[in-house]
Protein backbone atom coordinates (compact mmCIF):
# COMPACT_ATOMS: atom_id res chain seq x y z
CA UNK A 1 0.00 0.00 0.00
CA UNK A 2 2.74 2.50 1.03
CA UNK A 3 6.12 3.65 -0.39
CA UNK A 4 7.43 6.61 0.64
CA UNK A 5 5.24 9.36 0.46
CA UNK A 6 5.39 12.85 -0.61
CA UNK A 7 4.98 15.49 2.23
CA UNK A 8 4.70 19.09 0.95
CA UNK A 9 3.96 22.50 3.28
CA UNK A 10 0.61 25.01 3.23
CA UNK A 11 -0.13 28.02 4.89
CA UNK A 12 -3.81 28.93 4.36
CA UNK A 13 -5.45 32.30 5.34
CA UNK A 14 -8.76 32.89 6.48
CA UNK A 15 -10.20 36.40 6.41
CA UNK A 16 -12.83 37.02 9.25
CA UNK A 17 -15.48 39.53 8.02
CA UNK A 18 -16.62 40.25 11.51
CA UNK A 19 -14.66 42.00 14.26
CA UNK A 20 -13.58 39.74 16.63
CA UNK A 21 -12.32 42.46 18.29
CA UNK A 22 -15.19 43.49 19.85
CA UNK A 23 -15.80 40.32 21.60
CA UNK A 24 -16.69 40.62 25.47
CA UNK A 25 -15.46 37.74 27.61
CA UNK A 26 -16.14 37.62 31.26
CA UNK A 27 -14.16 34.99 32.83
CA UNK A 28 -14.95 33.85 36.95
CA UNK A 29 -14.08 30.37 37.35
CA UNK A 30 -13.08 27.38 35.12
CA UNK A 31 -13.82 24.89 32.34
CA UNK A 32 -15.02 21.02 32.11
CA UNK A 33 -14.96 18.54 29.94
CA UNK A 34 -18.55 17.60 28.55
CA UNK A 35 -19.82 20.58 29.45
CA UNK A 36 -24.09 20.48 28.60
CA UNK A 37 -24.78 23.42 26.42
CA UNK A 38 -27.77 24.39 25.09
CA UNK A 39 -28.13 26.77 21.80
CA UNK A 40 -31.21 28.77 21.32
CA UNK A 41 -30.52 31.16 18.81
CA UNK A 42 -32.58 32.88 15.65
CA UNK A 43 -31.96 34.19 12.56
CA UNK A 44 -29.34 32.42 10.93
CA UNK A 45 -29.79 28.50 10.81
CA UNK A 46 -26.16 28.27 9.14
CA UNK A 47 -24.62 29.99 12.74
CA UNK A 48 -26.64 27.65 14.85
CA UNK A 49 -25.96 24.27 12.59
CA UNK A 50 -22.27 25.27 12.60
CA UNK A 51 -21.96 26.30 16.25
CA UNK A 52 -23.12 22.95 17.54
CA UNK A 53 -21.31 20.47 14.92
CA UNK A 54 -18.17 22.68 16.01
CA UNK A 55 -19.34 22.40 19.34
CA UNK A 56 -19.79 18.72 19.45
CA UNK A 57 -16.36 17.94 17.30
CA UNK A 58 -14.13 19.87 20.09
CA UNK A 59 -14.71 16.77 22.28
CA UNK A 60 -15.39 19.46 25.41
CA UNK A 61 -19.38 19.86 24.85
CA UNK A 62 -22.63 17.42 24.58
CA UNK A 63 -26.12 19.30 23.24
CA UNK A 64 -28.89 19.37 24.90
CA UNK A 65 -32.35 20.75 24.00
CA UNK A 66 -32.59 22.47 27.20
CA UNK A 67 -31.41 23.55 30.68
CA UNK A 68 -27.88 23.41 29.54
CA UNK A 69 -25.30 24.51 32.23
CA UNK A 70 -24.33 27.00 29.70
CA UNK A 71 -27.05 29.20 27.33
CA UNK A 72 -26.08 30.08 24.38
CA UNK A 73 -28.89 32.95 23.04
CA UNK A 74 -29.32 35.78 20.49
CA UNK A 75 -30.18 36.55 17.53
CA UNK A 76 -28.21 37.56 13.88
CA UNK A 77 -27.70 41.29 13.64
CA UNK A 78 -27.82 41.28 16.92
CA UNK A 79 -26.02 39.61 20.48
CA UNK A 80 -24.84 36.36 20.71
CA UNK A 81 -24.01 35.70 24.44
CA UNK A 82 -22.78 32.61 25.89
CA UNK A 83 -24.01 32.17 29.78
CA UNK A 84 -23.00 29.90 32.50
CA UNK A 85 -20.84 28.35 34.97
CA UNK A 86 -20.36 31.96 35.89
CA UNK A 87 -18.72 32.83 33.23
CA UNK A 88 -20.08 34.36 30.18
CA UNK A 89 -18.89 35.20 26.23
CA UNK A 90 -20.74 38.50 24.53
CA UNK A 91 -20.11 39.10 20.46
CA UNK A 92 -21.91 41.26 18.28
CA UNK A 93 -23.85 39.01 15.16
CA UNK A 94 -22.44 40.53 12.48
CA UNK A 95 -23.85 38.33 9.55
CA UNK A 96 -23.80 39.68 5.97
CA UNK A 97 -24.59 36.09 4.56
CA UNK A 98 -24.45 32.17 5.49
CA UNK A 99 -20.46 32.45 5.01
CA UNK A 100 -20.23 34.96 7.43
CA UNK A 101 -22.22 33.28 10.39
CA UNK A 102 -20.48 30.19 9.99
CA UNK A 103 -17.44 31.97 10.29
CA UNK A 104 -18.44 33.67 13.52
CA UNK A 105 -19.46 30.12 14.75
CA UNK A 106 -16.08 28.85 14.74
CA UNK A 107 -14.97 31.69 16.27
CA UNK A 108 -17.96 31.42 19.10
CA UNK A 109 -16.92 27.70 19.42
CA UNK A 110 -13.23 28.18 19.72
CA UNK A 111 -14.17 31.18 22.24
CA UNK A 112 -16.07 28.79 24.04
CA UNK A 113 -13.76 26.28 24.18
CA UNK A 114 -11.40 28.92 25.65
CA UNK A 115 -13.42 29.97 28.31
CA UNK A 116 -15.13 26.95 29.39
CA UNK A 117 -13.53 24.18 29.01
CA UNK A 118 -9.56 25.83 29.39
CA UNK A 119 -8.90 24.18 25.47
CA UNK A 120 -7.73 25.38 22.72
CA UNK A 121 -10.09 25.66 19.99
CA UNK A 122 -9.55 24.32 16.51
CA UNK A 123 -13.12 24.93 14.98
CA UNK A 124 -11.44 28.06 12.61
CA UNK A 125 -8.16 26.48 11.96
CA UNK A 126 -8.63 25.24 8.61
CA UNK A 127 -7.42 21.76 6.73
CA UNK A 128 -5.53 21.68 3.86
CA UNK A 129 -5.70 18.45 2.03
CA UNK A 130 -5.63 16.81 -1.65
CA UNK A 131 -8.77 16.28 -3.86
CA UNK A 132 -8.67 13.31 -5.94
CA UNK A 133 -10.46 12.20 -8.82
CA UNK A 134 -9.13 10.30 -10.99
CA UNK A 135 -5.42 11.69 -12.20
CA UNK A 136 -6.88 15.02 -11.22
CA UNK A 137 -5.62 16.04 -7.55
CA UNK A 138 -6.18 19.85 -7.04
CA UNK A 139 -4.79 21.32 -3.69
CA UNK A 140 -7.81 22.60 -1.51
CA UNK A 141 -8.73 24.01 1.63
CA UNK A 142 -11.51 23.10 4.22
CA UNK A 143 -13.01 23.77 7.76
CA UNK A 144 -13.19 20.78 10.20
CA UNK A 145 -17.20 21.09 10.11
CA UNK A 146 -16.77 20.33 6.48
CA UNK A 147 -18.26 24.18 5.12
CA UNK A 148 -16.85 26.55 3.02
CA UNK A 149 -14.36 24.08 1.32
CA UNK A 150 -12.41 25.72 -1.50
CA UNK A 151 -10.56 24.74 -4.20
CA UNK A 152 -6.82 26.35 -4.74
CA UNK A 153 -5.22 24.71 -7.72
CA UNK A 154 -7.42 23.77 -10.93
CA UNK A 155 -3.72 22.10 -12.71
CA UNK A 156 -5.86 18.40 -14.19
CA UNK A 157 -2.19 16.74 -13.08
CA UNK A 158 -1.15 15.87 -9.40
CA UNK A 159 -0.19 17.65 -6.68
CA UNK A 160 1.04 16.08 -3.27
CA UNK A 161 2.05 16.61 0.42
CA UNK A 162 0.37 19.75 1.48
CA UNK A 163 1.35 21.16 4.86
CA UNK A 164 1.17 24.62 6.53
CA UNK A 165 3.78 27.14 6.42
CA UNK A 166 2.27 30.96 7.12
CA UNK A 167 -0.90 32.66 6.67
CA UNK A 168 -1.26 32.90 3.32
CA UNK A 169 1.86 31.08 1.62
CA UNK A 170 1.80 27.56 0.77
CA UNK A 171 4.23 25.05 -0.22
CA UNK A 172 3.09 21.82 -2.03
CA UNK A 173 4.66 19.58 -4.85
CA UNK A 174 3.08 19.94 -7.66
CA UNK A 175 3.85 18.06 -11.54
CA UNK A 176 2.70 21.28 -13.59
CA UNK A 177 5.98 20.65 -15.51
CA UNK A 178 6.21 17.23 -15.85
CA UNK A 179 8.65 16.31 -12.86
CA UNK A 180 8.08 16.95 -9.13
CA UNK A 181 8.99 20.69 -7.70
CA UNK A 182 7.85 22.70 -5.01
CA UNK A 183 5.63 25.66 -5.43
CA UNK A 184 4.39 28.70 -3.32
CA UNK A 185 0.87 29.57 -3.52
CA UNK A 186 -1.25 31.98 -2.00
CA UNK A 187 -4.23 30.40 -0.94
CA UNK A 188 -6.54 33.50 -1.64
CA UNK A 189 -5.58 34.65 -4.86
CA UNK A 190 -4.37 31.48 -6.67
CA UNK A 191 -0.87 33.65 -7.34
CA UNK A 192 2.15 31.03 -7.21
CA UNK A 193 5.98 30.68 -8.16
CA UNK A 194 8.14 27.78 -8.42
CA UNK A 195 10.11 27.64 -5.40
CA UNK A 196 12.37 24.80 -6.06
CA UNK A 197 13.51 22.34 -8.57
CA UNK A 198 16.75 21.08 -8.05
CA UNK A 199 15.79 18.30 -10.89
CA UNK A 200 15.30 14.49 -9.49
CA UNK A 201 13.00 14.23 -6.72
CA UNK A 202 12.16 17.29 -4.75
CA UNK A 203 10.15 16.31 -2.18
CA UNK A 204 8.58 16.87 1.18
CA UNK A 205 9.34 20.62 1.99
CA UNK A 206 8.11 21.38 5.54
CA UNK A 207 8.97 24.79 7.35
CA UNK A 208 10.18 25.19 10.85
CA UNK A 209 10.92 29.06 12.03
CA UNK A 210 13.55 28.94 14.94
CA UNK A 211 16.07 31.95 15.97
CA UNK A 212 14.43 34.38 13.45
CA UNK A 213 14.82 32.37 10.33
CA UNK A 214 12.51 30.06 8.33
CA UNK A 215 14.40 26.83 7.36
CA UNK A 216 12.72 23.81 5.63
CA UNK A 217 13.48 20.48 5.76
CA UNK A 218 13.08 18.45 2.16
CA UNK A 219 14.07 15.26 0.23
CA UNK A 220 16.05 15.77 -2.87
CA UNK A 221 17.43 13.18 -4.97
CA UNK A 222 19.91 14.90 -6.97
CA UNK A 223 22.74 15.21 -7.18
CA UNK A 224 22.95 12.25 -4.42
CA UNK A 225 21.59 9.51 -6.78
CA UNK A 226 18.78 8.31 -4.13
CA UNK A 227 16.72 10.66 -1.52
CA UNK A 228 18.55 12.39 1.25
CA UNK A 229 17.31 14.93 3.53
CA UNK A 230 18.05 18.01 3.37
CA UNK A 231 17.39 21.70 4.66
CA UNK A 232 17.28 24.99 2.89
CA UNK A 233 18.01 28.42 4.66
CA UNK A 234 14.93 30.20 3.19
CA UNK A 235 16.26 33.25 2.95
CA UNK A 236 19.79 33.08 1.67
CA UNK A 237 18.40 29.77 -0.37
CA UNK A 238 21.54 27.61 0.79
CA UNK A 239 20.65 24.25 1.55
CA UNK A 240 22.64 21.76 3.59
CA UNK A 241 22.47 17.49 3.28
CA UNK A 242 21.96 16.24 6.64
CA UNK A 243 21.73 12.58 5.76
CA UNK A 244 24.50 10.01 3.82
CA UNK A 245 22.37 7.06 2.84
CA UNK A 246 23.61 5.20 -0.02
CA UNK A 247 21.09 2.92 -1.70
CA UNK A 248 18.67 4.33 1.09
CA UNK A 249 15.55 6.21 1.05
CA UNK A 250 14.48 9.09 3.33
CA UNK A 251 11.14 11.00 2.99
CA UNK A 252 8.29 12.60 5.25
CA UNK A 253 10.13 15.26 7.12
CA UNK A 254 8.27 16.67 9.99
CA UNK A 255 9.90 18.86 12.47
CA UNK A 256 10.11 18.86 16.08
CA UNK A 257 9.11 22.00 18.47
CA UNK A 258 11.61 24.79 18.10
CA UNK A 259 13.09 23.63 14.61
CA UNK A 260 16.02 21.89 16.36
CA UNK A 261 14.98 18.00 15.10
CA UNK A 262 13.15 16.75 12.85
CA UNK A 263 11.32 13.22 12.48
CA UNK A 264 12.07 11.22 9.07
CA UNK A 265 11.18 8.25 7.59
CA UNK A 266 13.91 5.87 6.44
CA UNK A 267 14.06 2.07 4.75
CA UNK A 268 17.54 1.32 6.45
CA UNK A 269 16.85 -1.74 7.76
CA UNK A 270 14.66 -2.43 4.48
CA UNK A 271 11.06 -1.50 6.44
CA UNK A 272 10.18 1.76 6.50
CA UNK A 273 10.45 3.34 10.20
CA UNK A 274 11.03 6.73 11.97
CA UNK A 275 14.43 8.67 13.03
CA UNK A 276 15.00 11.91 14.60
CA UNK A 277 17.81 13.66 13.67
CA UNK A 278 19.76 17.04 15.30
CA UNK A 279 19.94 19.54 12.76
CA UNK A 280 23.16 20.85 13.91
CA UNK A 281 24.60 17.86 14.88
CA UNK A 282 23.67 15.32 12.44
CA UNK A 283 23.42 12.59 15.16
CA UNK A 284 19.92 10.29 14.60
CA UNK A 285 18.67 8.17 16.23
CA UNK A 286 16.03 5.41 15.41
CA UNK A 287 12.52 5.99 17.84
CA UNK A 288 10.32 3.19 16.13
CA UNK A 289 10.37 -0.77 16.13
CA UNK A 290 7.15 -2.32 16.14
CA UNK A 291 5.47 -2.76 12.99
CA UNK A 292 6.28 -3.90 9.48
CA UNK A 293 5.85 -0.08 8.07
CA UNK A 294 5.80 3.12 10.20
CA UNK A 295 5.13 5.98 8.41
CA UNK A 296 3.35 9.85 7.86
CA UNK A 297 4.57 11.05 11.19
CA UNK A 298 3.26 14.77 12.78
CA UNK A 299 5.34 16.33 15.63
CA UNK A 300 3.08 18.12 17.42
CA UNK A 301 3.34 21.23 19.47
CA UNK A 302 3.59 19.05 23.11
CA UNK A 303 6.43 16.68 21.75
CA UNK A 304 4.28 13.74 20.59
CA UNK A 305 4.53 12.05 17.07
CA UNK A 306 1.38 10.64 15.53
CA UNK A 307 2.20 8.45 12.73
CA UNK A 308 0.53 5.30 10.57
CA UNK A 309 1.67 1.72 11.45
CA UNK A 310 1.37 -1.17 9.97
CA UNK A 311 0.27 -4.34 12.63
CA UNK A 312 -0.44 -7.53 10.50
CA UNK A 313 -2.45 -6.17 7.72
CA UNK A 314 -4.03 -3.50 8.99
CA UNK A 315 -3.09 0.01 9.48
CA UNK A 316 -3.44 2.00 12.24
CA UNK A 317 -3.00 5.52 13.93
CA UNK A 318 -0.65 5.93 16.85
CA UNK A 319 1.16 8.28 19.00
CA UNK A 320 4.45 7.96 20.54
CA UNK A 321 7.13 10.26 22.83
CA UNK A 322 10.06 10.22 20.79
CA UNK A 323 11.82 10.13 24.20
CA UNK A 324 10.84 6.84 25.26
CA UNK A 325 10.17 5.09 22.24
CA UNK A 326 7.30 2.79 20.65
CA UNK A 327 7.56 0.78 23.50
CA UNK A 328 4.94 3.21 25.15
CA UNK A 329 3.03 4.40 22.07
CA UNK A 330 -0.29 3.96 21.53
CA UNK A 331 -3.04 2.77 19.01
CA UNK A 332 -5.83 5.48 18.91
CA UNK A 333 -7.43 3.34 15.86
CA UNK A 334 -8.33 0.15 15.42
CA UNK A 335 -7.25 -1.19 12.34
CA UNK A 336 -8.04 -0.12 9.03
CA UNK A 337 -6.55 1.58 5.85
CA UNK A 338 -5.32 4.93 8.27
CA UNK A 339 -3.26 7.40 6.66
CA UNK A 340 -1.49 11.13 7.38
CA UNK A 341 -2.55 12.06 10.80
CA UNK A 342 -1.74 15.36 10.98
CA UNK A 343 -2.22 17.86 14.73
CA UNK A 344 -5.03 19.84 15.34
CA UNK A 345 -4.09 23.13 17.39
CA UNK A 346 -5.92 21.69 20.30
CA UNK A 347 -3.19 19.09 20.71
CA UNK A 348 -5.76 16.95 21.67
CA UNK A 349 -7.10 15.83 18.14
CA UNK A 350 -5.92 14.55 15.14
CA UNK A 351 -6.74 14.74 11.44
CA UNK A 352 -6.29 11.67 9.05
CA UNK A 353 -7.12 9.75 6.08
CA UNK A 354 -9.17 6.42 5.60
CA UNK A 355 -9.71 5.36 2.34
CA UNK A 356 -9.86 9.04 0.82
CA UNK A 357 -11.97 10.47 3.80
CA UNK A 358 -11.13 12.59 6.48
CA UNK A 359 -11.55 11.90 10.06
CA UNK A 360 -11.46 13.44 13.48
CA UNK A 361 -9.50 11.74 15.70
CA UNK A 362 -9.30 11.56 19.55
CA UNK A 363 -6.57 10.78 21.14
CA UNK A 364 -7.70 10.99 24.73
CA UNK A 365 -7.98 7.40 26.02
CA UNK A 366 -11.57 7.97 27.08
CA UNK A 367 -12.11 9.99 24.18
CA UNK A 368 -14.77 10.16 21.29
CA UNK A 369 -15.08 7.56 18.31
CA UNK A 370 -13.37 9.24 15.07
CA UNK A 371 -16.27 11.09 12.87
CA UNK A 372 -16.09 11.59 9.21
CA UNK A 373 -15.22 15.09 8.20
CA UNK A 374 -16.07 15.75 4.68
CA UNK A 375 -18.30 14.57 2.43
CA UNK A 376 -17.36 15.71 -1.18
CA UNK A 377 -16.82 14.05 -4.35
CA UNK A 378 -13.75 12.24 -5.04
CA UNK A 379 -10.73 11.33 -2.50
CA UNK A 380 -10.05 13.72 0.73
CA UNK A 381 -5.91 12.20 0.81
CA UNK A 382 -2.89 13.89 2.45
CA UNK A 383 -4.61 16.44 5.05
CA UNK A 384 -2.81 18.74 7.15
CA UNK A 385 -4.04 21.08 9.88
CA UNK A 386 -3.20 24.29 10.63
CA UNK A 387 -1.88 25.43 13.82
Amino acid sequence: MKKLLVIAVLSVVTSVSFAVSQAIVDVKGSGAEKILVTVDVSGSPAFKRSLERNLILSGNFRLVAKNGSVLVTGSAGGTIKAEGRSKRISLPANMSDDKSARMLARFMSDKMCEIYAGKKGFASAPIAFINKKGRSEELCVGYPDGGDIRQITRDGTACVGPRWMASDKILYTGYVNGAPQIFEINSNTGVRKMKWGFGGLTTGAAVAFASGEATAAIILSKPFNNPELCTINMAANTWKRLTVSRDVNEGQPAWGPGGREIVYVSDETRRLHLYVIDVATKAKRRITSSGSQNVDPDWGSDGRIAYTTKRGGDYFISVINPAEGDKEARLVTDGGRWEHPSWAPDRRHLVAERDGVLYLIDTDENGDKPVRLFTIPGKCITPTWSR
